[in-house]
């Protein structure tokens, strides 16, 4: 299907855009990428997404006016060759490409199929430590597969100052090739999403705060840390913790919370396809992480005038939280210092308005705008854009 084009962007010409993920799990990319679909859609971009499998929990938020394509490919290796065909047979202006190893795929598909399609890749988390700290040979190879093919990438993006730096250095290429646009975390639709019913009595109860997280629970997250913190502000007054998100460490903090003694008062309750109303009515969103590549839910967090307080971990949260300015940063794996700085945001909350202001650098009209300009250039301007050495060092661009 064609976009339309909106007013004032006669003469640049339609850009058939191709965006390719993995799948559409509700993880915080795929989210991103969603929400950037009616921007591109404003700008004149006719837009396909590009899928190794049709599946995950975001595949119902599709806007029916966008084409989906599915490779039919259980793992990136075996995706290579069909979207290399797909490429060929589609021939679209850009392909953007997200996460590390589709982002491999894509440049040697696009060397593959022989075709004038320009390549953008982007980073969403901290490359060294994903390298380091994951036990998958997959990711440990990742810094060298970059320093193989970043080289031939036509733009390169980075969603946060940290994450560029990071990548440079994992990769061996010049930082200032990279351009850091912070991802779209605030749509319109936010207050709307916010203002629906929740039926939580853990959320309904003002009597007792509710803590709140969001995440994976995976070994990134440090839910340990964060099940420690809790348990020091539960020995000082009755306070509850409510966890969203899937992953295979369940069975093992339920576990630590039971050891704890605070098994009562916490709660894992899956996945939610609409957090803004949990966020919304909890007492404060605590992030625990070991590392983040931006961290979404902490401008959620700001968005709902909410309080957000996480660790100082590379790369994403400070930059949100402008060092301290918008919310309490304590240092990773302090588990004492993460419980005193909830028991902080409950004795002294801040504003609301506040919270509010910090959130507005991440909405998704001012990114939207952004990356078209980016999308637009790539398409245009000469192949190797990016090896090219600017002439001062690259800044987010929102």
């Amino acid at each position: 299907m064609t976009a339309q084009t909106p007013a004032g962007s006669e003469g640049a010409g339609t850009c058939r855009l191709s965006v390719y993920l993995p799948s559409l799990s509700g993880g915080g990319v795929e989210r991103m990428t969603l929400n950037l679909l009616p921007e591109f859609r404003e700008q004149g971009f006719e837009v396909t997404i590009v899928l190794d499998r049709c599946r995950g929990e975001l595949v119902g938020q599709v806007p029916s006016w966008t084409r989906i394509v599915e490779l039919g490919a259980s793992r990136t290796l075996t995706a290579l060759p069909r979207l290399a065909a797909y490429l060929r047979r589609e021939r679209p202006d850009v392909l953007l490409s997200s996460l590390g190893h589709n982002n491999v795929a894509a440049l040697v598909a696009r060397a593959l199929a022989r075709v004038p399609t320009r390549v953008i890749v982007r980073q969403h988390n901290f490359l060294s430590k994903e390298a380091t700290l994951n036990l998958d040979l997959r990711y440990r190879l990742l810094p060298l597969l970059y320093r193989l093919v970043l080289p031939f990438a036509d733009g390169i993006v980075a969603v946060s100052r940290g994450v560029a730096d990071d990548m440079a250095k994992a990769a061996r290429i010049d930082g200032r090739t990279i351009d850091v646009i912070y991802n779209p975390v605030v749509t319109r639709a936010v207050d709307e999403l916010a203002g629906a019913g929740i039926a939580h009595p853990w959320l309904l109860d003002r009597a007792t705060p509710c803590f709140l997280a969001i995440g994976r629970l995976v070994d990134q997250k440090d839910y340990p840390t964060l099940l420690r913190a809790f348990s020091r502000v539960r020995e000082r007054r009755a306070c509850r913790l409510l966890v969203l998100g899937n992953g295979p460490l369940l069975g093992r903090l339920q576990t630590q919370a039971a050891t704890l003694g605070i098994g009562g008062d916490v709660l894992f309750n899956g996945y939610q396809v609409n957090p803004y109303p949990f966020i919304r009515h909890a007492a404060a969103l605590v992030l625990s992480s070991r590392y983040e590549g931006f961290g979404n839910v902490l401008v959620e967090a700001l968005a709902c005038g909410t309080p957000a307080i996480s660790t100082d971990c590379p790369a994403g949260p400070s930059e949100i939280l402008e060092g301290g300015r918008y919310g309490r940063l304590t240092a990773v794996g302090d588990d004492a210092a993460l419980a005193a700085a909830m028991d902080e945001v409950l004795a002294s909350p801040p504003d609301h308005r506040l919270l509010r202001e910090g959130a507005d650098r991440f909405r998704v009209e001012t990114i939207g705008v952004v990356y078209a300009a980016l999308l637009r250039r790539v398409q245009f301007e000469r192949k190797g854009w990016n090896r090219r050495v600017p002439t001062k060092p690259s800044r987010p661009l929102a």
